[in-house]
Parts: C-alpha cells; sequence; structure tokens
C-alpha cells in the first residue's frame, strides 16, 4: 500500500537524531541549508492517522525496538512526540524502509514524515546519506569504543562511567567560543571525566595540526593540568594561529604558562610518534562520523555544541545519566 507522506528536508533529516538547536559548529563540508515548512504551523498538537497495519511488512526491526530508539534519541524532547507508521520491506533481503510521523506537543512545528531505512546488522540505518546508529541502545558501540580509545588529557573523575569526551580544532572559533560551557560541564559534573581530543581540520585550519601536536606532548611532558593551562593559552591567543610565524609565537607562549620549555615540546612535536598520536586521535572522530567541531561524545552520544545553549547541553547530559541508570 501507497504512503501519502510529506518527507522531510535533507536538514530535518539530519536533525531526527540529533538535538534540534541552532549550532554554529565548524566542518570540512558546507552544511545543508535549512529549510522551513512554508504552511502556518497549527497551534495544537496534532493528531496523527491511524497506522494501517498493511504497511507492517517487515520482520525487522520491531515497532517496539524503533520507539526504544527514538525514545533515547529524542526523549530529552518533552514537547517532541512521534508514531511509528510503517515497517516496509524492501527489494532488498534484510533492508527495511522506516516511516514515522513527527509533531511537536506545543503546535509550534508542523508534522512531518521522516523515512529512513533499516539495515540488516539491527545496529545502523541510514537517512539521506548518513550511516546512524540504531537500536534500543544505539550510543552503547561509541561508548565502547570511547571507553577504549578516548585516551587524550581529562579533568574529573578518573572513572568512565560518565565519560564527556570533546573534539576539537585549536584553530576552530566556535571551539574557543565552546569553552566557556566546557568549564561549566566541569562544575557542574564533578564526576565526570572530561577528555579533550584533538581533531584538527587541516584543509581549512593550516596551523591546527601543529597546535594539536604541542597538545599532545604538553600532556605528555606534563599532564593533564599542564594540557589544559596549555589548551586555554591557545584558544585566548587563537587569533596568533592565522601565521605560521604568529602560530610558533602563540604555541610557545601556551606552553611557558604551562611551565614546560617550549623548545623541548616542539623538538617533541615534530617527531613521527607524535603525528601518529594525532593521526589517531583524528581516525577515532572519524570512526564515531564525527564531522564538524565542536562535538561532544555523552557516554557515546554525539553533542554538537557550537552555538548551543549551555542549557539545553545539559538537559541532553542529564538525560543521558537517566538512561545509563548512572547514580549522581
Amino acid at each position: 500500500m501507497r504512503l501519502s507522506v510529506r518527507f522531510a528536508s535533507v536538514a530535518a533529516l539530519a536533525a531526527l537524531f540529533l538535538p534540534v538547536f541552532n549550532a554554529a559548529a565548524q566542518q570540512e563540508v558546507p552544511a545543508a541549508p535549512v529549510q522551513t515548512p512554508s504552511a502556518p504551523a497549527p497551534t495544537i498538537a496534532p493528531v496523527f492517522p491511524k497506522p494501517d497495519p498493511a504497511n507492517f511488512t517487515a520482520v525487522a526491526p520491531t515497532k517496539e525496538t524503533v520507539n526504544a530508539f527514538l525514545q533515547a534519541s529524542w526523549g530529552f524532547d518533552e514537547n517532541r512526540i512521534w508514531q511509528v507508521q510503517a515497517i516496509l520491506k524492501t527489494p532488498v533481503e534484510g533492508i527495511s524502509k522506516v516511516v514515522i510521523y513527527v509533531g511537536d506537543k506545543t503546535g509550534k512545528q508542523k508534522p512531518f514524515g521522516v523515512g529512513f531505512f533499516a539495515l540488516q546488522d539491527g545496529k545502523h540505518i541510514i537517512a539521506n546519506d548518513e550511516i546512524i546508529p540504531f537500536g534500543a541502545n544505539p550510543f552503547a558501540d561509541h561508548r565502547a569504543i570511547l571507553q577504549q580509545r578516548a585516551d587524550g588529557p581529562y579533568r574529573g573523575s578518573a572513572s568512565k562511567e560518565l565519560e564527556i569526551v570533546e573534539f576539537a580544532d585549536f584553530q576552530c572559533p566556535h571551539c574557543k567560543d565552546a569553552q566557556a560551557n566546557m568549564d561549566k560541564l566541569a562544575v557542574d559534573y564533578p564526576k565526570a571525566r572530561i577528555v579533550f581530543e584533538t581533531y584538527p581540520l587541516a584543509r581549512i585550519h593550516p596551523e591546527s595540526v601543529a597546535a594539536a601536536s604541542y597538545g599532545v606532548c604538553v600532556a605528555k611532558e606534563g599532564g593533564s593540568n599542564a594540557f589544559f593551562t596549555f589548551a586555554g593559552a591557545v584558544f585566548d591567543g587563537q587569533e596568533g594561529l592565522n601565521t605560521p610565524d604568529g602560530a610558533a609565537l602563540t604555541l610557545n607562549s601556551a606552553v611557558a604558562k604551562a611551565g614546560l620549555d617550549p623548545a623541548k615540546i616542539k623538538a617533541c612535536s615534530l617527531l613521527p610518534e607524535t603525528g601518529k598520536t594525532v593521526e589517531a586521535q583524528v581516525k577515532l572522530a572519524q570512526d564515531l562520523n564525527i564531522v564538524q567541531t565542536p562535538t561532544l561524545m555523552v557516554n557515546g552520544r554525539q553533542v554538537p555544541i557550537g552555538g548551543v545553549p549551555y542549557e539545553n547541553i545539559k538537559k541532553i547530559v542529564d538525560y543521558q545519566i537517566k538512561l545509563d541508570g548512572i547514580a549522581q
């Protein structure tokens, strides 16, 4: 049976599984344009049409799994509502098409339909050109990866029960702006392990790799406390990274503020093993499908934070803590 559904734009589909905030971030590729519905928004919460049993022809995923996935992804937003409208077989064995209706309890958002493809492994979906973790516990695999591989400098607890990993580029203006929120997270969640992983976007920030290499050596030589002193100084003097000469002065000054020898850190930054460490951090970000800086991973949950109000970030952190059953 054919479904009559107005599907969401690329931007709306991308927003399906990430917080719907007006975030600012640095990307290696341009962001999709944001499109808004042309029709006026309803003034009351929508009433979705009753699903037709004939549109549930696939064995997997189950409706319960889809709802659990959406609850994990969207549960932090008390105003968002949805309904699973169809789970359909496709011509490809093991791949199902899922259709849902999405709305807003306040009536501010015009309801729309969204479709995505669930893959045979039961752990991923395809929404437009993105492969997204799926399942009743969609963040579990990424959480495990981070617990194993996010070995950058950290502040807070040594425990990884609540692990907040920041991926940032020292030359990214939005990353600089996000540091105030990172400081607030450190205060509000003293039991969290807050890790810094450098993710230099070298194609648009030519000095970001050098800054990342310096950071690796500062952490190796002076530990996490020295690193965060260094990082704060680099972000404060970020404009100096716009030229090679300015970058050298900025990085050496930041090293000195961290109480270390600039000449020794520079020599370390040029070593092949230092470059391999930076490459490993970049590879970690890529394996987690992180495409912009700054980005947080909260127990495996991806949270873009550039330009996002702190109260919105905190709402998601609190919700993830609830999902994971962490005592605070």
